[in-house]
């Protein structure tokens, strides 16, 4: 029987990925003078924001470079990420219904919590774990297990759902029932290369599969 559902965050639960593009662009352009598409920058997603800088940043301020990204999210945010009632409804319908709810992001935590206190979603989840709480970034299944574990419930309880092939690889190796989503504007993968166990194009499917037990 599934006890708690755990999603990805940026492309998944909110249609974050333009303001992720937006304040990388401004960083790369603020300090080494390069327009990247948004293509470069999601080429680069694996570890969270402030890794990303670290590692692909020429220019050798980062921790300016870092706060420049914070800020940028923070003051656009608004601008570019809508409040989506559908998955706000959806998440608290599966709350009252019992269910455990968590994220496993590559976002840092300084990030998640913009975006989750901007979309009326703070308090909501059980569990978040962010690119800060992990060694290994997704594909690897370390936050997935860390999420579990927090929970309290088997991978056999669990589903965890997401919108790249790196969260689809997480949750094979998890050994958790696996989900790709692509039910909001802008998410990372159109074909996932290792098939996730379903793949859904609406929240309306969620809510099926649960129903079924």
């Amino acid at each position: 029987m599934m006890k708690a559902i755990i999603f990805d965050f940026d492309g998944t639960l909110a249609d974050t990925l333009p303001i992720c593009y937006f304040a990388f662009q401004s960083v790369f352009k603020e300090y080494d003078g390069l327009d990247l598409t948004s293509e470069q920058i999601k080429a680069m997603f694996g570890p969270s924001e402030t890794g990303i800088i670290r590692e692909n940043l020429l220019h050798g301020r980062h921790d300016d470079a870092i706060e420049l990204f914070y800020e940028k999210y923070r003051e656009k945010h608004d601008e570019f990420v809508e409040k989506n009632e559908e998955i706000s409804s959806l998440l608290k319908q599966l709350k009252s219904e019992g269910y455990k709810l968590g994220i496993v992001t590559g976002k840092a935590k300084r990030s998640l919590d913009i975006s989750l206190q901007c979309l009326g979603m703070e308090g909501m989840f059980d569990v978040e774990i962010t690119g800060d709480d992990v060694d290994i970034p997704k594909p690897h299944p370390e936050g997935i297990h860390k999420a579990l574990a927090e929970l309290g419930v088997s991978p056999a309880e669990a589903i965890f759902l997401g919108d790249s092939d790196a969260d689809i690889l997480a949750g094979k190796k998890a050994n958790v029932h696996t989900i790709g989503v692509q039910w909001l504007p802008n998410y990372q993968s159109l074909e996932f290369s290792v098939q996730p166990d379903e793949v859904f194009t609406s929240f309306r499917e969620l809510v099926n599969l649960l129903k079924k037990g």
